[in-house]
């Protein structure tokens, strides 16, 4: 009796075991492309709202020089304020305790992506060094200063409305 294993016998018996290799790898390779594409889903999103804030943070800009010339920085210190609000407000109304929920993806798109794309902190840098550089060291101050307190007060204020908000029963 002859105990031996033809090749062929060989390839025959593994051939269940080659498909079952290849199809668990093909099955591992569709489960990380699909989660790399769910987790760049994010970051279009954080992409279109990064747009959208720089696009709202120029246009505002050009406002604010039509309206109250350029020699200080009126426009970058109000949208540093208003996208403090924003980011108080929307972070705690949409938050773990919040009274509106949104998924992870919505709260990037706004408090990362149009907030971060909306607010300047670093023109905000590069225009006090230039009001320092111009000798305008009470202006640089008082920007400095402004900044600070006033986009701390609106992030405070953002977040109180919201607060508000969420206690409220008839909403």
């Amino acid at each position: 009796m002859d105990t031996s294993t033809s090749p062929d016998d060989l390839r025959v018996a593994l051939q269940p075991q080659a498909r079952r290799l290849a199809v668990g790898t093909a099955v591992a390779l569709v489960a990380a492309v699909a989660a790399a594409f769910a987790d760049m889903g994010a970051y279009f999103w954080i992409a279109i709202g990064s747009a959208l804030g720089g696009v709202a943070r120029h246009w505002f800009s050009g406002v604010a020089a039509r309206l109250w010339g350029v020699t200080f920085p009126w426009g970058t210190l109000l949208i540093n304020v208003m996208g403090s609000f924003v980011i108080g407000f929307f972070g705690t109304l949409t938050g773990p305790d919040g009274r509106i929920f949104v998924g992870t993806t919505a709260r990037q798109f706004v408090m990362v992506g149009i907030c971060g794309g909306y607010t300047t902190f670093s023109s905000f840098s590069l225009q006090t060094l230039n009001l320092v550089n111009d000798g305008e060291w009470l202006g640089a101050g008082g920007y400095v200063a402004a900044s600070v307190v006033l986009c701390l007060v609106a992030v405070w204020a953002g977040q109180a409305l919201a607060v508000g908000l969420n206690s409220l029963k008839f909403l």
